[in-house]
This record gives structure tokens, sequence and C-alpha cells, in this order.
């Protein structure tokens, strides 16, 4: 796909017709009057069509993806992003894996075999026609943590160059929900599985394989098998092989429970020790042999970038983000198409209507507001790793930002959900825009999944920008808080990352359209004053915010 195609220079009459309405009645605070349900509705349908393939990266689902939001943008009364462009290229590598069908362990006390899909999955982001470990020994290194902050390091005294790691997923103070133990029950970087893979790289491994159980992951086994199943992609690196593993996958913990019982440990006993201080690593006298091999392509992915510039500081932001990608397609037959009607365009649908209002505001906001449609964050934040290593406004000048993620449409609520909690001072504007509606903020109800480093404001955070995850409250002002737990517990055990996410016409996004009004207030505040959100004094990320301030700040 090339960029000069998706350009959309000319506007078409009904798109001229839905800019000039965009821009009539001017808005000056944020009202869910002002979104608009029936446009919100008709971008979520649309996105999430069969005719858009699943929106994955890619293809065909892709170029029509960037078309759709670029001329959304634009009738919205939205500027380029980019420069003179809507569209910002992601240069990316695509990988194709056809996994070994089994994978052996061998042991003094004999020999099993785990079965793909079923027992294990595997991958390698190596850009190579195959990556194979044969005859690697095999380790259990807890949960495959450095972190020096809490005194904690799994890989003390433990050699696992060329060797398969096997590590537990999350981090010890889930396990052991002791408050004084990392962050008790909310989960930290150190235990999503992206950090155990980076970790792994460091201590010199050939592979890592993710225990996989339902409870510390956050989703069932389907979510990573059906990850798998899908084409990786990665950033180019110049140098794969000091910075990707040869082969990287989860393992379900009953298939890891059978490896462990052939090397004589058993597993519950491993990963009671595993959480507790002074845990040993240990070598399992066992080793594997697996490999993959591979389709590499070179992709061209992109982001779609709008920009509302401010009357009197424009080079200064407030950003707004929301992922567009989804899973594409799964061959066989039946339905085929992962059509991502949740995760995420409702976020995408959501970024289009602030657009729109925020572009009917008059006055203009002092600074000006970029909305950020990113690519690849299925494949892990990639899109938005990259627009925040090439930002169009200086990480030192945007104030701060806001992202939408699957936004449940399970009706009005009480209470807005903020992941991360605490993190930043942007808790205190979205605070003060709730209780003028009469609600409250709400910790998120599941910590142990992570979820502040699952989305794409983590990339900017790790830049210093402060970032804020709002999510659809659960106290619903029809059920309460049983109701929205039990929504959202059917959602992540039905339908995320399967096929059947899907739009349905009797979805009650009034909840939305009212959770859209406190995001635009939040970012009218912040793009109106003259000051700066702060990160909270416990943040990992405060120190950055103030170096890059420092170098950065006119």
């Amino acid at each position: 796909m090339k960029t000069r195609n998706l350009s959309l220079s000319r506007i078409a009459a009904a798109g001229l017709l839905a800019l000039l309405a965009a821009c009539g009645k001017p808005q000056t605070s944020g009202d869910a009057t002002a979104f608009s349900e029936e446009r919100y509705r008709a971008n979520v349908e649309r996105l999430s069509s069969d005719e858009f393939e699943g929106r994955g990266p890619g293809t065909a689902g892709e170029q029509k993806t960037v078309a759709h939001i670029e001329q959304e943008f634009r009738a919205a009364g939205l500027e380029p992003g980019i420069g003179d462009s809507f569209v910002q290229s992601v240069p990316a590598i695509e990988i194709r894996t056809a996994p070994d069908p089994v994978m052996p362990v061998r042991g003094t006390r004999g020999q099993i075999e785990l079965r793909n899909g079923d027992d294990y999955v595997v991958w390698t982001r190596r850009p190579v026609p195959e990556s194979r470990v044969t005859g690697a020994e095999l380790v259990f290194a807890g949960y495959g943590i450095v972190a020096p902050e809490y005194e904690w390091n799994d890989y003390a005294g433990l050699d696992v160059r060329g060797k398969i790691v096997m590590v537990l997923v999350n981090d010890p103070g889930y396990a052991t929900q002791d408050p004084s133990l990392f962050t008790g029950t909310a989960m930290t970087y150190y235990g999503r599985w992206t950090y155990k893979f980076e970790e792994a790289v460091r201590q010199g491994a050939a592979g890592l394989l993710v225990i996989h159980e339902t409870a510390p992951a956050g989703y069932p086994w389907d979510v990573p098998r059906n990850g798998a199943g899908q084409p990786q992609f990665d950033l180019v690196v110049a140098d794969y092989e000091a910075q990707r593993l040869a082969l990287e996958g989860w393992i379900t913990h009953e298939a890891a429970t059978r490896v462990l019982e052939l090397a004589g440990e058993n597993y519950a006993a491993l990963k009671e020790a595993a959480a507790r201080p002074g845990f040993q690593a240990r070598p399992l006298g066992l080793n594997a042999s697996v490999g993959v091999r591979n389709e590499v392509s070179e992709r061209t992915s992109y982001n779609v970038v709008g920009l509302l510039r401010g009357r009197a500081s424009p080079d200064e932001a407030f950003v707004y983000t929301a992922h567009w990608d989804h899973l594409g397609t799964k061959p066989g037959e039946g339905d085929t198409v992962y059509n991502g009607a949740s995760d995420n365009a409702t976020g995408v649908a959501a970024l289009i209507e602030l657009g729109r209002v925020f572009a009917a505001t008059k006055p203009r906001p002092r600074r000006s507001v970029l909305f950020v449609a990113v690519t690849l964050e299925e494949s892990g934040l990639l899109g938005s790793q990259y627009f925040a290593e090439h930002l169009p406004i200086p990480a030192a000048r945007i104030a701060g930002g806001l992202n939408m993620d699957n936004l449940a449409p399970i009706g009005p609520a009480r209470d807005v959900v903020v992941v991360g909690y605490g993190a930043s001072d942007l808790d205190d504007y979205l605070r003060r825009a709730a209780e003028q509606r009469g609600r409250t903020l709400a910790r998120e109800p599941t910590p142990e999944k992570g979820l502040y480093y699952r989305s794409d404001h983590f990339n900017l955070a790790k830049q210093g920008v402060p970032m804020l995850y709002p999510k659809p409250g659960i106290d619903l002002v029809k059920g309460g808080p049983d109701a929205g737990r039990a929504w959202l517990d059917a959602y992540v055990a039905n339908h995320y990352h399967t096929v059947s996410d899907e739009y349905d016409p009797a979805w009650n996004v009034s909840g939305t359209l009212a959770d859209l009004a406190l995001y635009y207030d939040v970012g009218r505040a912040v793009a109106n004053e003259s000051g700066w959100p702060q990160w909270s004094d416990e943040s990992e990320f405060r120190a950055i915010r103030g170096a890059s301030r420092a170098a950065g700040a006119p």
C-alpha cells in the first residue's frame, strides 16, 4: 500500500456536508448530547464489518481502515497531523510462522510429546526462514524477573545461555496477595509477558515459555493460541539476534505440570516457592527440541493522525489514542473474521467523535489536540511505540493524553474506572468532570491483569507523557456492580479475541457517550491551561518526565 493512495485529497459532497454539520453548533463544555449516537454506531458497525476483514495490518482490510479513518478525520474538520499527511508510515516485519506439530521433552525418567496449539504455542520475531533449538536444556526460573528495586532476581546464579526457560505469568505480588510484595494484587510491568521475553534476551536464553493460567494472565488459553496463529509483526531492528529470542511462546499450566513431573518436580510446590523471596531457580534435567519455519515479508503499516491546531500554543498538545488494528481472519469454514467490534472499533469511533466535537469547539483550545489511531497494538503495541519514538510534537511539549481501548457497550454507570489509578494528576481532571455529573472514580476491578502496561498509552508514558487510561464503569445504573462484573467476565471468557466480538444493534451505547463527555472535558481542560500535569511521586515515569521537560521545554 502506498501512502499517496491513502491521502484523500478531494472530499466528496457527502463528506463536505458532514464537515459543515460538524462545525455548526459551538461546543463549550462536555455534553453527551454533543456526541452523535448515530455517527458513533455507524463507525463501529462499519469498521467491524466483514468488509474490513478484521482490520489485519498489511491486508486489504488495513487499506480500507486507514482510508476510512482519514476520511472521517477530514470530515470532522481536523488537519493532517504528520506534516501534510494524515498517515505515518510504520516500517515493520511480518512473519508467518509454521511451528513444529510436536515438541518432544526428554529426561532420565522418559519422554513426553507436547502438541502445538493444545499444549504450547511458539513463534519467533527473528526475520529468518527457520528458527530452531535442538536438545536445549530446560530451566525453571520462577517469574523470570530481575527487579533491583524489589530486591528480586530470579536469574541469580543461573546460566541460561542457549537454554529454554519456563517462567510463571504475572508477578509474586499477585501470587501471594501480599501488599508488601511488589504492588500486591496489582500487576507490575515485571508481570507482563512482554517483559519476560525482554529479560530472557538480556540473560542470553535461546527461548522462553510463559506458563499460562487464566486468572493471573487475565484471559483464557484461546487468547495466546489465537494470537500465535496470526502473522507476527515487529519493528525493524538492526541486530535481531541480540534483541530477539530464537523462540518465544506460551505453555499451558497442565502441560507445564507434565513437564515438571518428568523432572521429578511438583508444579504447585514450585509455584508456591517461586513467589517467596530467596527462591532459587533451577535446571530441570530435561531437554527439548522445537522450531518454526517462517515466511518473512517487509511491511509498512500506518498510524492515522489528525490535528486540531491550538489557537495560542500550537507547539504544545494533548493527545487522544486508540488502536485501529485487530486480528484479521483465520483459515477454515464458517465465521473466519475477527471483527473486533468492541476491541477496538469502539475506541476508534470514539476518537472520531472526539475529533468532530473538538473541531466544533469555539474558541479553539489554547493548545493543540492530537487524535491518533495506531496500528499493530495486537502485535505488541508496535504502532504506538513507533509514534512515541517519532512524535510530531516533542514529548516534553505534550501536556498529557488519554487512551481509549475496548469501550464496553453496557449502558450508563455511576462510576468511571481508572486503570492505573493514582498514577498522575490527570485523575484529578477526570474526577472533577465526573463529580459535575454525579459520578465517581473507581479503581480497576482486575488490577492483576496489568492493563496499564497492555495498551497504547504505555509507550507515551515511557516517554514521560502523563497518560490517563479510563474504562467504562462497573457500577451500572441498571444492575449495579454485579451486572457490570458479570458482563465483563462473560466478554473476556466468550468474546475477547474471538470471532464472536461483533457489533450488535442492541448494544446500549448511552454509557459510552456519557464517558466521551468526560474524556472531552479532561482534554479541553488540559489543552486550555498553561500548567503541566505531573506523575505521582511513586510513578516510575516521574523521573523520565522531569528529565524530558528539563531538556526539551522552551
